[in-house]
């Protein structure tokens, strides 16, 4: 078995305090709150709070630009280029920062299928930090802890921070990926989804290689074996649609696409708490118990019960749990091939209609475009929703060209006959500030009648501006539900709002240069 505290020291963190290695979720609970990381809840789960961190930091996400992968990947505004000497400046004095304190390690894997998986080693200078990466990612067996050599380095230590003047950084934060290395390291924020998703960011440059399609979405399984996918930017419902109690939970937000199927990249789930409600969300209030991690949410001091309608630290309130808390999941994350995709949008136009069915053209247009709003709270600076065009549903985590990933999408809903669904989880009647939030129990109703095959019974019409099919009846929704323009009380302010988000949509694809006209045309009129 590998020594793993000098593993630590070759890293570079010399003296360690102490090294703990893969503990249960028990003991790094107990070392959490001895350390006074957080505090317990009513329900059991652990309670944090991140400081000014409280979402992702994407003007603070850099890879650092080495010859091997200079060719690979999309540099930009996503993926800003940094030099290994400014890669090798902070992680030698965050290395110096972690010696003589405690280190807490988690070995797992990213992936769920064991063919395609990747070893990760999680290295946490906080027990809260590394109790949420050991619920999130796969957990290893005796046997495969007995043999693990990591693939893939992961360093946070949210306590460091970075001199922007010195470092050659934006901020004190610095979420800084080297291919060449195989290390990954975070500084300055405690915010437990950057570890998250710089694993994801890694897999969706590993796993493409192979010809294998990564996806931002959640998924889950019928009774009959049937695969639905869900893509869809954070906020806009992919973890609350897919813990349907009548469908088998896969998991909430990483997934893969390869031959055989569909299968997990992670072991557990990240869900948003704000204005959570056991009636509306029952799965995913039962799973905040002893074992999941609670970021920034307001609890009574006395009753230690939870108020997830305050929003005082932040609008991005999460939760982070084993997928096993799930009553219904599917363990190991592993289905087959997707019956139907649903693309997920919180339109703050409130115009795109409340459902519709794509043909693979527009498939294809609205993957590539991947419209949504962003919500409050889930990057900093956000207070609104705010109209974001991201490619592929996921473009902050990409490092490849979008096109190879909207390519293989194309390809395997070609060649396995999968729908292709537009759900509109954002506003209705009216634009963000006029109208209201879409209501769960009718989108739920929806997407229950597109898996189920019930929306192909009836009759459709094409939305004029938009193209899409719109089914005229749905079970358990009213039929004026449907119909975007008949909920606006301003028939002619529907009409203008409608074409200035369709001349958005426009506007954005034009950047797209190599696409086929087919695609073009397939996006709305403006």
């Amino acid at each position: 078995m590998e020594d793993i505290r000098a593993y630590v020291e070759k890293l570079g963190i010399v003296a360690p305090k102490a090294v703990y290695r893969n503990l249960e979720p028990a003991v790094l609970v107990e070392k959490a709150l001895e350390r006074g990381e957080g505090t317990l809840s009513n329900s059991g789960a652990l309670v944090v709070t991140t400081g000014a961190y409280t979402g992702r930091s994407p003007n603070d996400r850099f890879v650092v630009d080495t010859p091997d992968v200079h060719v690979l990947i999309d540099w930009g505004s996503v993926n800003v280029p940094v030099s290994a000497d400014v890669f090798d400046g902070i992680y030698n004095r965050m290395m110096a920062y972690l010696q003589q304190r405690d280190i807490f390690i988690f070995d797992g894997f990213a992936g769920a299928n064991e063919k395609f998986h990747l070893p990760v080693r999680v290295v946490n200078e906080l027990a809260s930090q590394n109790l949420f990466i050991h619920q999130l990612l796969v957990r290893p067996t005796a046997e495969q802890l007995d043999t693990f050599a990591p693939g893939f380095t992961f360093i946070a230590a949210p306590g460091f921070k970075c001199v922007p003047e010195t470092d050659h950084v934006n901020s004190e934060a610095a979420i800084i990926i080297n291919f060449q290395k195989r290390i990954v390291i975070i500084a300055g924020s405690q915010y437990a989804g950057e570890i998250k998703k710089s694993v994801f960011s890694v897999m969706n440059f590993i796993l493409p290689m192979q010809g294998i399609f990564t996806m931002h979405c959640s998924a889950n399984v019928g009774r009959a074996g049937d695969v639905a996918v869900f893509f869809g930017l954070s906020g806009t419902g992919k973890t609350t649609l897919s813990a349907d109690p009548e469908r088998m939970l896969i998991g909430d937000d990483e997934h893969a696409w390869c031959e055989e199927g569909v299968f997990n990249i992670e072991g557990g789930c990240y869900a948003k708490c704000i204005n959570l409600s056991k009636e509306n969300e029952p799965q995913i209030w039962n799973a905040i118990k002893f074992g999941a991690l609670v970021e920034n949410v307001i609890m009574d001091p006395v009753t230690r019960e939870f108020d997830f309608a305050d929003a005082s630290l932040t609008e991005n309130t999460r939760v982070g749990y084993p997928v096993d808390h799930i009553p219904n999941c599917v363990i190991p994350g592993v289905a087959g091939q997707p019956k139907a995709v649903v693309f997920l949008t919180a339109d703050a136009f409130g115009v795109i209609p409340p459902i519709s069915k794509l043909t693979p053209e527009q498939a294809m247009y609205h993957f590539v475009s991947g419209y949504t709003s962003k919500l409050a709270g889930t990057e900093r600076g956000i207070v609104e929703p705010q109209t974001t065009f991201s490619t592929c549903f996921g473009a902050p985590f990409l490092p490849l060209d979008p096109a190879k990933y909207a390519a293989m999408l194309g390809e395997r809903i070609s060649r396995y006959g999968t729908s292709v669904f537009l759900v509109n989880t954002g506003w209705a009647g009216g634009k963000y500030g006029v109208g209201e939030r879409m209501k769960l129990r009718y989108t739920r109703a929806m997407v229950t009648a597109a898996l189920n095959g019930e929306l192909d019974k009836g009759e459709f019409r094409t939305d004029p501006v938009f193209g899409v099919s719109v089914p005229t009846a749905c079970p358990n929704v009213p039929a004026e539900f449907l119909d975007q323009r008949t909920m606006w009380a301003d028939k002619a302010e529907y009409e203008k709002t409608a074409h200035e988000l369709a001349l958005k949509f426009v506007e954005n694809f034009s950047k797209y240069k190599n696409m086929p006209q087919a695609v073009i045309d397939a996006g709305p009129k403006a």
